[in-house]
């Protein structure tokens, strides 16, 4: 029942988001669109109900509520970035918008980006950790619950995989070669270019 649980959030989660955005910039409605994409976060505070009350009927935990706990954890972490990202290209494409900045890629600006990522990692593992220490405490049995810890471990582990892959961007900056280092160098001076020569200027009689 939570495995299928967490399937349907998933995809409740995916069919809000198109239908939020749909409304916001296609049908040109943007309250009820906000309204369609506010309404998210209740789909994970119903796959924590049914967890709790899975667990308070007696069932032994398992992998599949410490799977619910991660799942919620990523969604808590990255799912506004996520959102975020998506609106910025629906209201470009259907709301008449600017086209959304794209992420540096190359040098400090994309250890940057990777660093912010990572920390979506950090408050997701966090999450999912303070959801699974209450699910051992409401079952009150070491005995039952050490696969529960076990979960804690792996989303620690996964976050310092995700760790390392981040920092390795501060580490070894990829620099680009051939036409990408053209496209590296204008990232990094974008917003620095001068004129290649002083303007015209108009004296008045």
């Amino acid at each position: 029942m939570i495995v299928t649980l967490i399937i349907i959030c998933e995809v409740g989660f995916w069919v809000l988001l198109a239908a939020g955005l749909a409304t916001r910039y296609i049908l040109k409605k943007p309250k009820t669109g906000m309204a369609l994409l506010l309404c998210e976060p209740l789909l994970e505070v119903l796959l924590l109900v049914v967890t709790a009350i899975d667990l308070k009927n007696g069932a032994d935990p398992s992998w599949k509520h410490g799977l619910a706990a991660l799942y919620i954890g990523y969604t808590v972490g990255h799912g506004h970035r996520t959102v975020t990202w998506l609106d910025g290209h629906a209201a470009h494409r259907f709301g008449g918008a600017p086209p959304p900045v794209k992420p540096p890629r190359y040098g400090k600006g994309r250890a940057v980006h990777e660093a912010k990522i990572w920390f979506g990692t950090v408050v997701g593992a966090a999450v999912a950790s303070g959801l699974l220490l209450l699910a051992i405490w409401y079952v009150g049995d070491p005995s039952r619950s050490a696969s529960l810890e076990g979960w804690i471990y792996q989303a620690w582990k996964i976050t310092a995989i995700h760790g390392v892959i981040a920092l390795s961007y501060s580490l070894w900056p990829n620099k680009g070669t051939g036409g990408q280092g053209t496209d590296r160098k204008a990232d990094e001076q974008s917003d620095q270019r001068q004129p290649d020569r002083e303007p015209v200027r108009v004296r008045r009689p």
